[in-house]
């Protein structure tokens, strides 16, 4: 039992590789389904209702679509700012 912690872990910078590709990977995906909302607001008739989800539940309220169409672009803004930090600290990384 002594000498249990006396090894250290020969790869520590694998795992937090693996985490940012996950993470990324997931920002990826977020940002293709941000992008379809983005889209489907857009172009819907300016007479068609718009509902938002309350969140952790099935309920649904009557939204404005414009502000709906708002804040959907403004998250995909900033889904790709958080993609882009990612991908610029990891060409940091690789040029070190």
């Amino acid at each position: 039992m002594p000498g249990r912690g006396s090894q250290s872990d020969p790869s520590p910078a694998p795992l937090s590789t693996d985490l940012s590709t996950a993470h990324k990977d997931d920002l990826g995906s977020k940002i293709k389904e941000q992008k379809i909302i983005v889209d489907e607001l857009s172009n819907l008739k300016k007479s068609r209702k718009v509902y938002r989800q309350q969140q952790n539940s099935n309920i649904f309220f009557l939204a404005d679509r414009a502000e709906m169409l708002s804040e959907s672009k403004n998250t995909l803004d900033e889904l790709r700012k958080e993609y882009q930090e990612i991908e610029n600290s990891e060409k940091t990384k690789v040029k070190k």
